[in-house]
């Protein structure tokens, strides 16, 4: 008999959410994100519903080739650019854009002998300090680039945001201006806007946003969720009660008897767990939806299971449906429970879920 627990990817949520991201931007072309498998959704997947977009970002050679291989023939932008010379024969066989970061990579490309150019990002570092060159290098990176045969022209010039998960940060209008003034004397496409862009600094929508977490249904702030900002969770994550047990007052649940039964009560086992992705420091009290009602959690998650308590359902039985996260119990509320983001529950949803996928 196999396990129920089951992630349920609706692709009519992403289609939603990427129309929100229109409406929100409506004068920018999307790039629609979709690494690390698509957060999670499926990469494949996910491209083919958002296929609205105006192009998609990836993090890696391998998941521009799976896109390619899979037919889909929109721009790709290898986000993270490439870190060798082999690789630009890849970067060329797939038609892949790249963004360039780093002082090796335009190395790279001024050594390069290849017949046609490349089409790269070059990124600015605003404040990220993560990836990019910085405002006080910049305009000598610029000239090389500008100079070297194998960079494709017009450039695009890209920067990426580090607070706008905050609506009050002073560091993000700082960041939208150094851009500005990079690319003051240039002809040059621009991207500013990550999701928290997209729906909070209206200032950074320029010739191109980049939408991801939204696009899954994730609010990308520091607070909230994502039907505050009318996003549609793009993924359930379900499972079942698989037991029902009396126990006492006093009686400890689970692993170290971390919690306590503070009088004769049911508890509810539910077929999921840390090998499935659920995340093994949930607190006693995380909210799951059982029979569409919520209840808590209690006591430690197991690799395969996890107790709830069910007191307030104390007509539960075997079988019945548990929601994880999804439709009617926000990701980011479990997340926040957790001490992480919804971005790492969703991406990390462990291959032997099955999936079940709903137009």
């Amino acid at each position: 008999m196999s396990r129920a627990t089951r992630a349920v990817i609706a692709l009519s949520a992403l289609r939603h959410n990427l129309q929100r991201a229109r409406e929100a931007a409506p004068h920018s072309r999307i790039m629609a994100v979709v690494k690390a498998n698509g957060y999670g959704h499926g990469l494949v997947r996910a491209a083919e519903a958002l296929s609205g977009a105006d192009a998609y970002g990836v993090s890696s050679l391998d998941e521009a080739a799976e896109l390619r291989d899979a037919g889909i023939t929109a721009p790709i932008v290898l986000l993270e650019g490439f870190t060798r010379a082999s690789d630009l024969s890849a970067v060329r066989e797939y038609g892949v854009q790249c963004v360039l970061h780093h002082r090796s990579q335009l190395a790279l490309l001024e050594a390069d002998r290849g017949e046609a150019p490349i089409a790269v990002w070059l990124k600015l570092d605003t404040g990220m300090h993560r990836l990019g060159f910085s405002v006080e290098d910049f305009p000598a990176i610029l000239g090389r680039v500008l100079d070297c045969a194998s960079v494709a022209k017009p450039l695009r010039l890209i920067t990426h945001l580090a607070q706008a998960d905050d609506p009050d940060s002073a560091e993000t209008p700082r960041q939208i201006d150094l851009l500005h003034g990079a690319a003051a004397d240039l002809d040059a496409e621009l991207s500013i806007a990550n999701s928290a862009g997209v729906l909070a600094w209206p200032q950074s929508h320029v010739d191109w946003v980049r939408p991801g977490v939204m696009l899954y249904g994730v609010a990308p702030f520091v607070a909230g969720t994502g039907p505050e900002h009318a996003l549609r969770p793009a993924m359930t994550l379900s499972s079942e009660l698989i037991a029902v047990n009396r126990y006492r007052r006093g009686d400890r649940i689970g692993y170290a008897g971390t919690w306590r039964c503070p009088e004769d009560m049911h508890v509810g086992v539910v077929a999921i767990g840390y090998g499935d992705g659920y995340p093994r420091h949930a607190p006693s009290g995380t909210p799951v939806l059982l029979n569409g009602r919520r209840v808590p959690l209690i006591g430690r998650v197991s690799m395969d299971m996890l107790s709830v308590d069910l007191r307030s359902q104390p007509q539960a039985r075997v079988g019945d449906p548990v929601v994880l996260w999804g439709e009617g119990l926000p990701v980011e509320e479990v997340a926040r429970m957790a001490g992480t983001i919804g971005y790492e529950l969703l991406c990390g949803v462990a291959p032997r879920v099955k999936v079940e996928v709903r137009a």
